[in-house]
């Protein structure tokens, strides 16, 4: 009830507090300041071993490098990304050896496709994998290396619904490639990209303490998620939508109404989950068995795209009120810094 009645104030108050200055301490969280603001759509971000982030735009196509102190510098541009609708330049991954390799891998639409490549500063970008199909919505994009060293990527079913079931097609999955962009060895499906399907517009991917893989899915009117990801598993859609009780389908560990999520990007930090909403503009923290959910944040920034956890220990978090869907105030789009 408490968090309830913290929410309908936040939600009361998001238009109009000035988000430039420290939040006091409330229940769930410490002091919220901004690392950096002006930002373009800012969709997915990772850090790199010296601490600072990498930052990408989707609809400018740039990535940029940030800072703790707040310093903003473009470091790429990604030309061969075409923004409309939800695609553009998506997500963004550091090679798990990037302290002496370099490399930077994107998740981005293109002309025909969506595409994954590596780029590294002032070089252009190199595909290592593509034909993932594009759509104005539904296009996934979220990437991320794993505890094994293996690139997982996210992919929408890019409106075609039963693209998800059909294991031959790259729509509606979660992919797990070799850094060089190849299936890798010890997927479920042979030599197929496929780690697991059934998945509607999959987004955030971590993993918890024990190596277990997780990912929020946009549901489409009724149930948003959180699974749990085991190989070779079928998420249902669109068969199911939710819990479905089906023995054929994973049911989802979490769910949450529609109005009240559209989970983006997630952090997992040891077994809590941390999940970024955009039509829910809120942040939601809860177990991974789905327990104990707190709702942070709710109504302050607005659209919140994605969080991630920073070598200090605080969470980042990047709004995204100058996507076409947000209602952008001065300063926006900006980054947050929120001590647990």
């Amino acid at each position: 009830m408490l968090l309830a009645a913290l929410g309908a104030v936040a939600v009361w108050r998001g238009w109009f507090a000035d988000p430039s200055v420290d939040d006091a301490p409330r229940a769930g969280h410490g002091p919220v300041s901004t690392v950096a603001s002006d930002l373009e759509a800012p969709w997915g971000l990772a850090f790199r071993p010296d601490g600072s982030a990498l930052v990408t735009e989707r609809d400018s196509r740039r990535i940029v490098s940030v800072t703790a102190d707040g310093t903003v510098t473009e470091v790429a541009r990604v030309d061969e990304a075409v923004p409309r609708g939800e695609g553009g330049l998506l997500g963004i991954a550091v090679s798990p050896d990037h302290a002496t390799d370099g490399w930077i891998y994107v998740y981005y639409t293109a002309r025909d496709d969506n595409r994954i490549a590596r780029l590294r500063p002032g070089g252009p970008p190199e595909p290592i994998f593509t034909g993932i199909p594009k759509a104005n919505t539904h296009n996934g994009g979220r990437i991320a290396f794993g505890p094994d060293g293996m690139l997982y990527a996210t992919t929408g079913d890019a409106g075609d619904r039963g693209a998800a079931q059909d294991r031959d097609s790259l729509a509606g999955k979660i992919l797990r490639l070799t850094p060089e962009g190849r299936p890798a060895p010890g997927n479920p499906f042979g030599d197929s990209p496929v780690w697991s399907y059934g998945h509607r517009n999959p987004q955030g991917l971590g993993w918890d303490s024990a190596g277990t893989l997780f990912a929020a899915e946009f549901g489409q009117n009724t149930y948003d998620e959180l699974n749990r990801i085991e190989p070779g598993g079928n998420y249902g859609w669109p068969e199911a939508e939710g819990v479905s009780g089906d023995s054929r389908f994973i049911d989802p560990v979490a769910t949450w109404a529609t109005n009240d999520a559209s989970p983006s990007g997630i952090a997992v930090v040891g077994d809590e989950v941390w999940v970024a909403c955009l039509r829910g503009q809120r942040l939601y923290r809860l177990g991974t068995d789905g327990s104990g959910a707190e709702t942070l944040l709710q109504g302050e920034y607005g659209r919140l795209r994605h969080v991630a956890a920073a070598p200090d220990g605080s969470m980042w978090v990047l709004t995204s009120n100058r996507d076409g869907r947000g209602r952008p105030r001065d300063g926006d789009d900006r980054i947050l810094r929120l001590t647990p």
